[in-house]
This record gives structure tokens, sequence and C-alpha cells, in this order.
């Protein structure tokens, strides 16, 4: 079946995950979503974000898409339930596969995740994890300035350096082996965050994680694309097409030729 993928996210974070897709499922044809005029989505309701989220899945539906990935963990943690019950196609989101791949790996049942402020004040994957795993004792940390810092490109600076060598110094005292980036944005400084946290210490990357499981969800479905053809990706914002272009350059395997304003208020 050769329709999209859709994947949305409150802004250019998400990109990692659709990378991954292009990466584990490079037959697949894709839509990208950023709603960069309202982002971020972690100061608003809950009532707000499943608004904005319902836009943009009916925005999504108009392009006919066979899925749908929540690249966003606020979205994924907020909205994710309740749109699941309202459309007919498969949908899933990040924070329950990141989750999962965890639980697997840790040996110690201690469990770093760090992630932007309202994700870990939010506590959605503290939560997550003590469904999946009760016994699991959970470190977690904000590392606000991460996302800046990746969005400005200095993912190998010594700048960054310093800042994850102050975020992560506390999550040391732990005996954690696994730490799940809890954001978008940290696979970009993964090799970086590694180094600082240690090679004791597995990195779970829920971008990874979550498309591992849409490709059992299109294969058990029989939805993959079967066609032997370039695969088409397109590129749509709410605002700020210019940053999106010269993010996604750096992040995609492909380059971005054109990027889409909608006004995705009017869905």
């Amino acid at each position: 079946m050769d329709a999209p993928i859709g994947v949305f996210d409150s802004g250019i974070g998400g990109l990692t995950v659709l990378r991954e897709i292009m990466r584990q499922l490079p037959n697949e044809n894709t839509i990208y979503f950023g709603d960069t005029a309202r982002v971020p989505y972690g100061s608003k309701s809950k009532k707000t974000v499943l608004k904005y989220s319902r836009q943009i899945v009916r925005f999504l539906l108009t392009k006919k898409v066979k899925a749908i990935v929540v690249a966003c963990n606020t979205a994924s943690a907020l909205a994710l339930e309740e749109i699941n019950k309202e459309i007919h196609i498969p949908i899933i989101g990040v924070v329950e596969p990141g989750v999962l791949m965890a639980a697997e790996m840790t040996e110690t049942n201690n469990i770093g995740i760090i992630g932007t402020s309202s994700t870990i004040k939010s506590g959605m994957y503290n939560e997550f994890l003590r469904k999946v795993k009760p016994e699991i004792t959970v470190v977690s940390k904000a590392c606000p300035l991460f996302v800046p810092l990746v969005e400005e490109g200095l993912w190998d600076d010594r700048i960054t350096e310093d800042i994850a060598a102050r975020y992560l110094c506390e999550m040391k005292e732990y005996d954690i082996d696994a730490l799940v980036l809890g954001c978008t944005h940290y696979p970009l400084i993964k090799r970086l965050i590694g180094r600082e946290i240690g090679e004791r210490v597995k990195l779970v990357n829920p971008a990874y994680a979550t498309t591992q499981k849409l490709k059992e969800l299109l294969e058990h479905k029989n939805l993959c694309n079967q066609k032997n053809e370039k695969p088409v990706h397109d590129y749509y914002v709410s605002d700020g097409p210019e940053k999106f272009v010269t993010f996604a350059d750096g992040v995609l395997p492909f380059t971005v030729s054109e990027t889409k304003v909608i006004d995705i208020e009017s869905y």
C-alpha cells in the first residue's frame, strides 16, 4: 500500500523520528507536519494539546495517510489515547515504545530519564515505566538547554559538553544502566550524552523504538509499501518554513526542497 505515513510534532524535534522511519522503512512515503506556530506543547493544558492534535490528525487524514506517528512526547501522553478511539487508521506515539525498550534493556531496574522541564514535571515516562515494570526505580532530570543548543546546531560543541556534564553529574550517582532520551531533539546529541554518562549505561532512543513498533504494525496489518519506486516525502509547518528547512537539511538523509505553510486552525 503506497499511501503515506503521517508524522507530526509540536515543532522540529520530531524530524529525528522521521529520520528513523526513512532509515528503517526506506520504501515508505511520508508526510511530516511541524506545528511551529504553536510550539511548545509542554506548557499547554491537556484540553489544548488534544485540540491541536485533533486538528493535525484531521489535516493528515485529508492526505489519505495509512498510519500516524505522534512524534511528540506531550501529545503522545495527553492526546494519543483519545484520538486512537476516534480514527480508523493505526496511530502510535513515542512514549510507550521507549518505555518498553528501556524496561527490556535494564538489568539493575534503575532507569534514568532526561527530557524537557515539562516532560519531566509531567511524570509521563515514570508513570508508563511503573505500569510496565513496577519494581523499576526511575531517576529523572530536566535538561532544558539541550533543545536550544541542538536547534543552534551545537551538536558536538564544547558548550554542549559543559552543559551535559552539569546535567548528568547527578545521574552518575545512581546505579542506572539505561537512560531514556525523553525528547525528540536529544538523539542528535546521543554520542555526546553517551560519552558523558559512560559506556556502561545504554541509551534508549524512543525514535528508534517507535519506528520498530511502526514497522511491526505495518507488517501485521499488511500495509507495507511494496512498490519499488522512489519514495515521496512532503513537509508542512504552521509557521517559519525557512528555519524548518535549515534544520531539516542537517537532520534528514534527503534534501528538503520545499516546505508548505498551512493554516492548521482551519482543520
